[in-house]
């Protein structure tokens, strides 16, 4: 969790249902989509808001095209070619925060910890923030289309791997995820199953919409550890203390 994406992939899929529908669904709305693990795919999740909202073949309006779905959602989120110049790009990932600074990653690397990226976004949104904003060069990443998306434990296994350099199993180092959603948890216990000698730990985080309101953050917590998180941090930038304290235990 490196980017607040409240107001961009968030805010772009409320935006997509809203284009088709004229019902813009509230945060609470995406956070309990999100809660049931299966819509980590933001343009899969639009789709099935759309159709939870009686679009569709028993409906009065159809579902739209899927590619037509992504093309208006890219629309929103970049405001320009994907492909093209960021600084030509006029959409909503124009207002991601960062969560974390360079830095950050420094502090890891010096504490002798191998780091990267599994990430569902696109390519070009995630190569943008990890080069650009916090310049961290060429970091290890899979992002969409690399794998299957979350919580598919492909992406998740591959980067294992390649930052052990080794196979994975008990010669190897412990394995450690953080993320934002059930998705992200149930991708941790995805990668239990397929590699049941290797220790993985799975953290997670509430996304930062959630920080002001304690209620709706306890109860998204609640259900973060529900799903099989090992623990709940308050920030990202808490990571490596919680590791230290887990891999004591």
């Amino acid at each position: 969790m490196i980017r607040d994406v409240g107001g961009s992939y968030r805010r772009a899929l409320a935006e997509t249902v809203h284009h088709y529908s004229g019902w813009r669904p509230e945060p609470r709305q995406i956070d309990a989509l999100k809660a049931e693990g299966r819509w980590n795919n933001d343009w899969e999740a639009s789709l099935e808001l759309l159709r939870r909202h009686g679009l569709g073949p028993d409906g009065p309006t159809p579902l739209p095209d899927f590619p037509d779905l992504v093309m208006v959602f890219s629309q929103f989120y970049f405001g320009g070619d994907p492909e093209g110049d960021p600084a030509q790009w006029r959409g909503f990932i124009g207002a991601e925060p960062l969560l974390v600074a360079a830095e950050f990653f420094e502090s890891l690397s010096g504490a002798g910890l191998a780091w990267g990226f599994v990430s569902g976004a696109e390519p070009p949104s995630a190569s943008y923030v990890l080069q650009q904003r916090l310049g961290l060069g060429q970091p290890p990443l899979v992002a969409m289309g690399d794998a299957p998306d979350k919580p598919d434990p492909t992406g998740l296994l591959q980067l294992a791997r390649s930052l052990a350099g080794c196979d994975l199993g008990p010669q190897a180092p412990p394995v450690a995820y953080l993320g934002d959603t059930v998705a992200d948890v149930f991708t941790v216990l995805n990668a239990r199953r397929a590699a049941p000698q290797q220790r993985f730990l799975t953290l997670a985080v509430a996304p930062p919409h959630l920080h002001g309101d304690p209620p709706a953050r306890s109860a998204y917590e609640a259900r973060l550890l529900e799903a099989g998180a090992d623990a709940v941090i308050p920030a990202t930038s808490a990571v490596a203390s919680e590791l230290e304290r887990l891999l004591a235990a």
